[in-house]
């Protein structure tokens, strides 16, 4: 296999000699912007002391087969809060209400997979809302949602590699739909907040995007294009992810909580959305 380590800052020279002794390499080269590092003949068995290594130093690695090419892949599905965008959608929607806290504490236990019933959390989350004017939406998106670092790059390319993109998120379609326009992306699922004279009701109309929903999301679009799930790439970093990204053939936990960054392919710690184009 290949070892790709990254980082946001060049990779000093005095890496080079540990990381392929850990990886029992047989040569090691740096790519012309020194953020990159690939390691040839990398033994898989080393993970543990790579992962060890890594981490202590703020370094992203990945085993990767040296015959695979981006342009192997079709499909590109990504979660959409804390994943190709920053923030939590929901919470930020909650601070307009006064009740962040109480939101934000139910999203986290959810994330980190300690609430097992996503519906349940999800309606309980969107029940605290009832009331506020759907105005606050168009204030989260101008006014708090950022994109992930790397995240334009990343479209770009995987574009340029022929795939298509799917943003499926268990967040709202208020804010997919704008990602879709302003980014171009090909599909889109998320949850509908019902809005009733200008206020949201506290509840969400039809069926809700959750951790099934997401796998069954990526089965059908690789169907649609004619592809194998084994063609797609998912991203995500928190439980509700676990599924979609069980179904792809290479799953990529982004500043993950720590049973996505266990369950991935790859996790990208510190460098942005755009470290998926060098792996390859």
């Amino acid at each position: 296999m290949n070892l790709v380590i990254q980082s946001p800052e060049p990779i000093a020279d005095s890496h080079f000699k540990p990381l392929t002794a850990l990886a029992r390499a047989q040569r090691i080269d740096r790519d012309a912007t020194g953020h990159v590092l690939r390691l040839s003949d990398a033994e898989p068995l080393q993970r543990a002391d790579i992962d060890a290594y890594c981490g202590t130093h703020r370094l992203d690695y990945a085993f990767i087969d040296p015959a695979l090419r981006l342009a192997d892949f079709g499909l590109v599905a990504m979660d959409m809060d804390s994943t190709l965008i920053t923030i939590e959608c929901i919470d930020e929607i909650a601070d307009f209400c006064g009740l962040k806290n109480e939101v934000a504490a139910i999203t986290e236990a959810s994330m980190r997979g300690e609430i097992k019933d996503f519906n349940e959390s999800l309606t309980r989350r969107v029940a605290l809302l009832k009331g506020l004017d759907a105005s606050a939406l168009d204030r989260v998106y101008e006014e708090r949602l950022r994109l992930s670092p790397g995240a334009e790059t990343m479209l770009a390319g995987a574009r340029a590699a022929g795939m298509k993109t799917l943003l499926v998120s268990g967040g709202f379609t208020f804010f997919t739909e704008k990602l879709k326009a302003r980014l171009g992306l090909d599909f889109t699922r998320a949850n509908t907040l019902e809005i009733v004279d200008g206020k949201l009701t506290g509840k969400v109309v039809g069926e809700i995007v959750n951790a099934e929903v997401k796998a069954r999301t990526l089965r059908e679009t690789c169907a649609q294009l004619g592809i194998d799930p084994s063609r797609a790439i998912a991203m995500g970093d928190g439980s509700n992810d676990l599924k979609m990204m069980a179904e792809a053939g290479l799953s990529v936990a982004f500043r993950a909580k720590p049973v996505v960054r266990e369950a991935a392919s790859l996790a990208l710690n510190f460098v942005g959305l755009d470290g998926v184009l060098r792996l390859f």
